[in-house]
């Protein structure tokens, strides 16, 4: 490999990272995404990106600086905006979870349904890029006979490159993809009345472009090639060297889980999972992924409900985790917490649905609280994972879960099966320079721990489960 910068655009983050030819960590940094709302929701303030981006590079020793020969670049899927030749938007960069193009998703029959989840592997939903690009078009304030529709992560590349195109894990999570065929699908855009040339040609995590050399020249870059690596997720598998047989515990803001395929399953028992097909960033594999949208955020949720301070919860969490260890859980005295603090993920995939807590006492405690939210949403993971109908033998964790004992403890005794956590904290972008230089990076480099079940608290937890069980339906159903 080569020294390398990667940029890895999050929901609720941007980290950067300076990787030497060995893929040792020289320099790290993060900043909060940059955002802003516009009149129909939430977009992404796109300088102050490129900004954080040229910070980071500024900041490096001139000698590592001058050493760089790669930029990789990883991101949110399901992102993006209109871009002209130009490089000028002709539209605003719209978030992931924007739903600014839903209506459009009304008039579609239930055929034409099955049949975008047959080419796309996708199942309708306002988070895919197509509604989107849609409502830009109809929207734009001038021509858009040139604009081509960029993911924020492609938007970067081409303002270091002067070039657009598309990498194909990213292009996945668009809606508008031929799975099979690898190309956009004129039968599924003609749905949404958009022309498939409104999307820019493929090009693999892989195969880069060089940065111009201009822009080169004034960041104190010398002969730079710049890279999409691709969906974060499926960035972190490549990163943790997935394999069939295992499944990815990506934890962020929101939780992905993502399984690896040999041939796409396209057929209509799983497109009633709504669990999402795609590209994996390597060119050759499929994904089977969804994403649960409480994940993360859930710390940021239990500091709001409880008034507590980070160390303050950080401390609760650790008490949870100690009580549970050493077998002082009466889980009949916690509450039942369906976590749906952002929505609820896969069958549902209801983005207006939120949270309930039932079961609370005179006398419940904050610990107790803790606890059973952490367990909720284990519970929450156990069903998703269900819908993938395939083998389980290892979890492979990676993002901040990888510091939580409470969930990862939880997590391997209610699935019953060995967690390998990682002991690096940023596998993405590891991961993004692997792609770029075409390699495999071994999951050894991110340090792993095992994080094993324990028989008896499995057994536990089953019965838990199955006493529980009428509840949990009950609460699951409840009108968003």
């Amino acid at each position: 490999m080569t020294p390398t910068i990667t940029v890895d655009i999050g929901t609720t983050s941007i980290k950067l990272c300076l990787f030497d030819a060995e893929g040792g960590l020289q320099a790290a940094d993060r900043c909060a995404t940059p955002t802003r709302r516009d009149a129909w929701g939430e977009v992404y303030d796109t300088d102050a990106v490129m900004d954080a981006v040229r910070s980071f590079v500024d900041a490096l020793d001139p000698a590592a600086r001058r050493s760089v020969q790669c930029i990789a670049i990883a991101g949110v899927g399901e992102s993006g905006g209109l871009v002209d030749p130009d490089l000028s938007l002709v539209s605003p960069m719209i978030l992931w979870h924007d739903h600014r193009g839903a209506d459009l998703l009304t008039g579609l029959t239930e055929a034409d349904r099955a049949r975008i989840y047959a080419v796309t592997g996708l199942p309708v939903n306002a988070n895919y890029a197509l509604s989107k690009v849609a409502w830009a078009l109809a929207h734009a304030e001038r021509s858009t006979a040139a604009a081509q529709w960029l993911n924020v992560s492609e938007y970067v590349a081409a303002l270091l490159t002067g070039r657009r195109w598309a990498e194909p894990s990213l292009a996945s999570r668009t809606m508008a993809l031929d799975l099979v065929g690898r190309r956009w699908s004129r039968e599924v855009c003609g749905l949404f009345g958009v022309d498939p040339g409104v999307f820019p040609p493929l090009r693999a995590a892989s195969e880069g472009v060089a940065m111009d050399p201009a822009t080169a020249r004034a960041w104190g870059l010398d002969e730079v090639t710049v890279h999409v690596a691709g969906h974060d997720h499926m960035v972190g598998g490549a990163g943790a060297d997935l394999r069939p047989g295992e499944v990815l515990d990506s934890t962020g803001t929101t939780e992905g889980v993502l399984a690896l395929l040999r041939t796409p399953r396209l057929d209509a028992g799983t497109a009633a999972t709504k669990v999402a097909g795609g590209l994996a960033c390597d060119g050759d594999g499929f994904t089977l992924f969804a994403s649960i949208p409480t994940g993360g955020s859930a710390f940021a949720t239990l500091r709001t409900l409880l008034d507590r301070e980070p160390y303050e919860l950080a401390d609760l969490v650790a008490r949870a985790h100690r009580d549970w260890v050493l077998g002082s859980v009466d889980l009949d005295r916690l509450p039942l917490v369906l976590p749906q603090f952002r929505g609820s993920p896969p069958p549902r995939k209801d983005a207006t649905a939120r949270g309930a807590i039932a079961g609370l006492q005179t006398d419940t405690t904050a610990v107790e609280l803790v606890l059973a939210c952490f367990l909720g949403m284990v519970r929450q993971f156990a069903e998703v994972w269900e819908l993938f109908d395939l083998e389980l033998d290892r979890v492979k964790v990676i993002g901040p879960a990888s510091a939580n004992p409470l969930w990862l403890q939880l997590k391997a005794d209610y699935l019953g099966v060995p967690l390998s956590v990682s002991g690096f904290p940023e596998v993405v972008s590891r991961g993004a320079q692997a792609l770029a230089h075409g390699i495999r990076s071994p999951w050894s480099a991110s340090e792993p721990r095992d994080v094993p079940p324990d028989t008896a608290r499995t057994a536990e937890l089953a019965a838990w489960r199955a006493r529980t069980a009428a509840r949990w339906a009950h609460l699951a159903e409840m009108p968003a």
